[in-house]
């Protein structure tokens, strides 16, 4: 390895650094088209470029710069993405060539209500998360009292939603989905989610990642000069020589 290999050698690793740094580094996998653009909608509004990859069978990839990959995480995570995958009745009851026990099948009963009812509340308008957790009463004909049923609901919702005005919706919602449930037995709690990072946060991001793109391209056009001036001066320096002697002639 000659002197001028040996000085540019840092510099080259260096750069390929850097240059690595300014990838793509992939967030989330096997999702949807929707689901993916969904998502791509939330970085977006967060300043956060994104793009997505089709995999045939294996869905979408959702991808980001490595240096904004904390921060999509982040808000993906407060605003609910990725989106749970909820179980429905056909699946919970799927026929397996098994005989389940009463207790058993009112486990998955309970279980897939409380799935499908899930599924329904997190697709109303500004609800980021939702979770219905069912109590039914056991069917016990000689007992002299028996336990009402029960549903408690946890709703997660973006900030600026009036989500209470919909309290009373899910609640009825609720008990007419189960049967011999009471409206008063229904209790829904609601909580905000992370309001989204600010503009000014955005900003500065985006121009960090400006940066290093700049710093990268610069780096890149100066190693290309710093490698090719010294045969430059060469094809000069014979050319002169040519020169010379043509004229000494």
């Amino acid at each position: 390895m000659g002197p001028l290999a040996r000085r540019a050698r840092p510099a080259l690793i260096g750069l390929c650094l850097l240059l690595a740094a300014c990838g793509q580094e992939e967030l989330y996998s096997k999702l949807t088209e929707t689901q993916v653009n969904e998502m791509i909608a939330v970085l977006q509004s967060a300043g956060i470029s994104a793009t997505k990859k089709e995999n045939g069978e294996a869905g979408w990839t959702l991808q980001t710069d490595k240096g904004d990959f904390g921060r999509a995480v982040e808000v993906l995570h407060s605003q609910g993405y990725p989106r749970e995958d909820f179980a429905s009745l056909g699946t919970v009851f799927k026929r397996e060539g098994l005989v389940s026990s009463p207790t058993e099948e009112k486990a998955r009963l309970v279980y897939g209500m409380s799935q499908e009812l899930s599924h329904t509340i997190s697709e109303i308008d500004g609800v980021v998360q939702a979770r219905v957790h069912l109590v039914l009463p056991d069917n016990q004909p000689l007992a002299e009292t028996g336990q009402p049923a029960s549903a408690s609901v946890f709703i997660k919702y973006r900030p600026g939603t009036n989500i209470e005005t919909q309290i009373g919706k899910v609640k009825a919602l609720i008990v007419n989905s189960v049967q011999g449930l009471k409206y008063e037995n229904v209790s829904v709690e609601t909580f905000p989610a992370q309001p989204l990072p600010t503009v000014a946060a955005k900003g500065g991001e985006k121009v960090l990642n400006g940066n290093l793109v700049g710093i990268a391209i610069a780096g890149l056009l100066l190693l290309i000069v710093a490698l090719g001036y010294p045969g430059l001066r060469r094809w000069q320096q014979r050319r002169a020589a040519v020169a010379r002697r043509e004229g000494s002639v």
